[in-house]
């Protein structure tokens, strides 16, 4: 990233991610009272009077417990340090120092970056104070009091980070392409996106729910920057409980409406499921273009059938996006998987593609000549006056016709299989807008 980086760490519960989304203007991170909602370190855009910088959330750093995600979020916390131009560490002020405080106080002196004291919770300014002045005794500098709820002390507090962050310099920015990676828990999301970083970006384990946020990662590759969004794996509602996975969840969502293009992650080593084809029905309800990555199939025992089988039964069971391209890798070794990013500028360029009038109004007459508008039993028919390309990202027709009612849903799934036929339109979803004739005075056409 060409922005400077700005690390917030501390124990699990002092309010960091609070502070990250009061810094970044956006409920990026989620928060909540149960201990180690934050696994990964996400990365969002911040900006303070004439600087902008990335502030990076971290998970609640616990020293002397190796079970669970301890360790990875532990070391996700150390590439983050070692990225960062100033950390900012955080306690709370209202329970005072910890054991465990001074403990990661006494680590962070020992690392290669500037830190600042941020005392949380410190509501009321004039006890804010005496609670900041406890933590003098951690050896950090000045505690600084603040509120990530109220936002009061915030501004002090980012004042003194400009000493560590330079002037924003103008520069070119590339058009970024958006990557949404979507898919039910454990099919290997984060894997794959630690393929495609050659680093361990993303902790990677094999209990379902591991990420939680959606994660963006700028990477660049031949000239072109894409923004790498890892979400949390999503399961049927009724399987999601309240709380932290239910707000991953709604994440990933998010992600996907954010997103150019989705890479659906699908394990070739399971059937396709229920949960699969509501994806993809969602991901072709937000006009999203969609690229279907098999991954693990270095594991799958083939043959000269094998992969045609395994294509047709997707396409059957996922209808929904069958107008998508499939990629079959493996994010363990490697398979395949720098060819991904072919599929996503190829499905990026068919998204954001533009077809002249005289193009749609061809294959529409063509169309039109070789299966006619069916006609009512009182003898009306259906007439295409003219088509024309509205908007891209999707693709979107708009067909003027004599009457809507009287073209049903096989014509117009006809008419949309003419276009893909005839113009391509590969890896991304066409939307066809119809359009009656106004009826002059009263009286319909």
């Amino acid at each position: 990233m060409s922005l400077p980086i700005v690390a917030i760490v501390g124990r699990p519960n002092v309010g960091k991610s609070t502070l990250v989304n009061r810094l970044t203007g956006e409920m990026a991170s989620i928060v909540h009272d149960q201990p180690g909602v934050t696994r990964d370190r996400t990365y969002r855009p911040a900006f303070w009077q004439d600087r902008e910088f990335v502030v990076v959330d971290t998970g609640g750093l616990v020293f002397g417990d190796d079970s669970e995600f301890l360790p990875l979020i532990r070391q996700q916390a150390i590439v983050a340090l070692n990225e960062a131009k100033v950390a900012i560490f955080m306690v709370d002020g209202q329970i005072g120092p910890t054991a465990l405080d001074l403990e990661i106080a006494a680590w962070l002196r020992q690392q290669p970056v500037p830190i600042l004291l941020a005392v949380n919770k410190c509501e009321s300014p004039q006890q804010g104070l005496a609670q900041a002045a406890e933590f003098w005794q951690l050896g950090l500098g000045e505690p600084y009091p603040i509120s990530s709820i109220h936002g009061s002390g915030t501004g002090e507090l980012l004042d003194q980070l400009l000493d560590y962050i330079p002037p924003t310099d103008p520069e070119i920015t590339t058009d970024e392409i958006r990557v949404a990676i979507a898919g039910r828990p454990n099919v290997g999301k984060s894997s794959l996106l630690n393929a495609f970083l050659g680093a361990e970006r993303a902790i990677v384990s094999p209990i379902s729910g591991t990420t939680r946020d959606a994660i963006d990662t700028v990477v660049e590759r031949d000239g072109q920057t894409y923004r790498l969004i890892d979400t949390a794996g999503i399961r049927r509602r009724k399987s999601v409980d309240y709380g932290p996975e239910m707000f991953g969840v709604h994440r990933a969502f998010q992600a996907i409406h954010r997103a150019d293009v989705v890479l659906f992650i699908l394990d070739a080593l399971e059937d396709i499921t229920e949960q699969d084809q509501r994806l993809a029905g969602h991901i072709a309800e937000q006009g999203r273009a969609c690229v279907l990555v098999v991954n693990k199939w270095d594991a799958v025992e083939k043959d000269t059938y094998t992969i045609n089988d395994y294509r047709h039964r997707v396409y059957q069971r996922l209808n929904f996006v069958d107008w998508a391209e499939a990629i079959f890798v493996s994010a363990l070794t490697g398979q395949r998987v720098n060819k991904v990013f072919d599929f996503v500028n190829q499905a990026v360029e068919q998204h954001r593609r533009r077809v002249s009038t005289a193009v749609v109004n061809e294959v529409v007459q063509d169309a039109v000549n070789g299966h006619s508008p069916p006609a009512t039993r009182q003898g009306r028919q259906g007439k295409v006056y003219y088509a024309t390309q509205v908007s891209t990202q999707p693709p979107t027709m708009a067909i003027f016709v004599n009457d809507t009612k009287l073209f049903k849903d096989n014509y117009r799934r006809y008419l949309e299989k003419q276009f893909r036929e005839q113009l391509g339109f590969k890896g991304t979803p066409i939307r066809l807008l119809w359009r009656g004739k106004k009826p002059r005075h009263g009286v319909p056409e």
